[in-house]
Protein backbone atom coordinates (compact mmCIF):
# COMPACT_ATOMS: atom_id res chain seq x y z
CA UNK A 1 0.00 0.00 0.00
CA UNK A 2 1.72 3.32 -1.22
CA UNK A 3 0.65 6.32 1.30
CA UNK A 4 1.24 10.06 0.59
CA UNK A 5 3.64 11.44 3.26
CA UNK A 6 5.72 15.06 4.20
CA UNK A 7 8.34 15.22 1.71
CA UNK A 8 9.77 18.65 2.21
CA UNK A 9 8.36 21.76 3.71
CA UNK A 10 10.33 25.41 3.43
CA UNK A 11 8.32 26.92 6.51
CA UNK A 12 7.45 30.26 6.39
CA UNK A 13 9.15 32.30 3.92
CA UNK A 14 7.45 35.64 2.48
CA UNK A 15 6.04 36.58 -0.64
CA UNK A 16 8.06 38.72 -2.72
CA UNK A 17 6.26 38.99 -5.63
CA UNK A 18 2.64 38.04 -7.11
CA UNK A 19 2.46 38.01 -11.18
CA UNK A 20 -1.15 37.87 -12.29
CA UNK A 21 -0.63 37.54 -15.94
CA UNK A 22 2.01 34.71 -16.06
CA UNK A 23 1.54 31.29 -16.74
CA UNK A 24 0.82 29.63 -13.28
CA UNK A 25 3.65 28.11 -11.42
CA UNK A 26 5.73 29.61 -8.07
CA UNK A 27 8.96 31.06 -8.58
CA UNK A 28 11.28 29.80 -5.49
CA UNK A 29 14.87 31.01 -5.24
CA UNK A 30 17.44 27.65 -6.07
CA UNK A 31 18.71 28.34 -2.91
CA UNK A 32 15.66 27.34 -0.73
CA UNK A 33 14.60 24.49 -3.50
CA UNK A 34 18.01 22.92 -2.92
CA UNK A 35 17.95 22.94 0.67
CA UNK A 36 14.23 21.67 0.71
CA UNK A 37 15.51 18.92 -1.45
CA UNK A 38 12.43 20.46 -3.87
CA UNK A 39 12.92 20.25 -7.41
CA UNK A 40 11.82 22.33 -10.60
CA UNK A 41 8.37 21.02 -11.86
CA UNK A 42 7.31 19.65 -8.36
CA UNK A 43 4.10 19.87 -7.60
CA UNK A 44 4.00 22.26 -3.99
CA UNK A 45 1.13 22.90 -1.67
CA UNK A 46 1.47 26.77 -1.15
CA UNK A 47 -0.26 27.16 2.52
CA UNK A 48 -0.74 31.18 3.04
CA UNK A 49 -0.29 31.78 6.87
CA UNK A 50 -1.82 35.40 6.66
CA UNK A 51 -5.46 34.37 5.32
CA UNK A 52 -5.65 30.78 5.15
CA UNK A 53 -5.28 29.86 1.59
CA UNK A 54 -3.94 26.61 0.13
CA UNK A 55 -3.02 25.95 -3.01
CA UNK A 56 -1.59 23.35 -5.43
CA UNK A 57 0.69 24.13 -8.48
CA UNK A 58 4.53 23.59 -9.65
CA UNK A 59 7.83 25.17 -8.79
CA UNK A 60 10.17 27.21 -11.38
CA UNK A 61 13.38 28.27 -10.33
CA UNK A 62 13.81 31.95 -9.59
CA UNK A 63 16.89 33.89 -9.35
CA UNK A 64 19.79 32.26 -6.98
CA UNK A 65 20.53 34.27 -3.89
CA UNK A 66 17.70 36.36 -4.19
CA UNK A 67 15.12 35.15 -1.56
CA UNK A 68 12.64 35.25 -4.28
CA UNK A 69 9.30 33.33 -3.74
CA UNK A 70 6.30 34.88 -6.06
CA UNK A 71 2.91 33.55 -6.87
CA UNK A 72 2.18 33.32 -11.15
CA UNK A 73 -0.90 33.39 -12.56
CA UNK A 74 -3.95 33.31 -11.02
CA UNK A 75 -2.48 31.68 -7.97
CA UNK A 76 -1.67 35.53 -7.63
CA UNK A 77 -4.95 36.24 -6.38
CA UNK A 78 -4.30 34.29 -3.33
CA UNK A 79 -1.75 36.19 -1.33
CA UNK A 80 -0.22 39.43 -1.53
CA UNK A 81 3.56 39.95 -1.08
CA UNK A 82 4.62 40.22 2.23
CA UNK A 83 1.95 36.91 2.89
CA UNK A 84 4.12 34.56 5.09
CA UNK A 85 3.37 30.91 3.46
CA UNK A 86 4.48 27.91 4.02
CA UNK A 87 5.56 25.82 0.92
CA UNK A 88 4.70 21.85 0.99
CA UNK A 89 5.94 18.99 -0.78
CA UNK A 90 4.55 15.32 -0.48
CA UNK A 91 5.88 11.69 -1.70
CA UNK A 92 4.04 8.65 -2.30
CA UNK A 93 5.67 5.65 -0.44
CA UNK A 94 5.09 2.45 0.47
CA UNK A 95 3.79 2.28 3.96
CA UNK A 96 6.42 0.31 5.70
CA UNK A 97 8.98 2.32 4.23
CA UNK A 98 7.40 5.83 4.95
CA UNK A 99 7.42 4.90 8.83
CA UNK A 100 11.42 5.86 8.77
CA UNK A 101 10.97 8.64 6.67
CA UNK A 102 12.44 11.64 7.68
CA UNK A 103 11.36 14.63 5.68
CA UNK A 104 13.77 17.85 5.03
CA UNK A 105 12.83 20.96 7.13
CA UNK A 106 13.69 24.06 5.99
CA UNK A 107 13.32 27.39 8.32
CA UNK A 108 14.64 30.25 6.50
CA UNK A 109 15.33 34.09 8.14
CA UNK A 110 12.49 37.01 7.80
CA UNK A 111 14.69 37.79 4.24
CA UNK A 112 14.01 34.19 2.71
CA UNK A 113 17.56 33.44 3.49
CA UNK A 114 18.79 30.10 4.71
CA UNK A 115 20.30 30.48 8.36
Amino acid sequence: MQIQILKSKIHRVKITQAELHYVGSITIDPNLMEAANIIENEKVQIVNVNNGERLETYVIKGERGSGSVCLNGPAARKAQVGDVVIIISYASMEFEEAKNYKPVLVFPDQNNQLL
